[in-house]
């Protein structure tokens, strides 16, 4: 069963917070804002934040950037995850993926069923891992953000908790690119 080893120091880490939209601005973005609360609330530190519009090409840049940035740990992109012909968040995500955490999106998606039943089914919310960083794409409603935040990632992303976590296999990310 899942647990937090009381025993272990916490780790912070640092993440970036992406909101798509074509509409938003930083006063007006609550997805946003939910994730910048959790994530301090638990200890992280904000290493970025922006906003961009539904562009594939200019999403994908702003996240090749932060994964180049070694002070970037994780990126969690807010909005662009749904149907419709402007969202391609998912699209620019698994553009710039070296491995897609497929799991993620599947207890997601589990979660999101207690809460708003079948129309969970319209969420492609995803993870991913490139270049050491973790990358992940959540719907863009602060509900979701949450569920994904309480449900999954502050979990995930504290390295006291057990069986397993994110944080403890950080260092061997990028193994890959310092191999000869």
């Amino acid at each position: 069963m899942s647990r937090i080893d009381e025993s272990l120091q916490f780790i912070p880490v640092r993440i970036a917070v992406l909101t798509v939209s074509d509409t938003r601005s930083l006063d007006e973005d609550r997805s946003g804002q939910t994730l910048v609360d959790r994530i301090q609330s638990a200890g992280h530190q904000i290493a970025d934040r922006k906003i961009i519009r539904d562009e594939r090409g200019q999403i994908a840049d702003q996240l090749r950037i932060w994964i180049a940035d070694p002070e970037i740990d994780v990126v969690i992109s807010t909005g662009g995850t749904g149907l419709t012909g402007r969202d391609v968040t998912v699209e620019a995500h698994r553009d710039v993926y070296e491995k897609e955490i497929e799991a993620f999106g599947t207890v997601f998606t589990i979660l999101s069923m207690e809460k708003i039943g079948t129309s969970a089914v319209q969420s492609r919310a995803t993870g991913g891992v490139a270049g050491g960083t973790y990358l992940f794409a959540l719907p863009g409603s602060p509900g979701a953000c949450k569920d994904a935040w309480d449900g999954i990632l502050e979990k995930q992303f504290d390295y006291r908790h057990r069986p397993c976590n994110f944080v403890e296999i950080m260092p061997r990310l990028d193994e890959h690119l310092r191999r000869k």
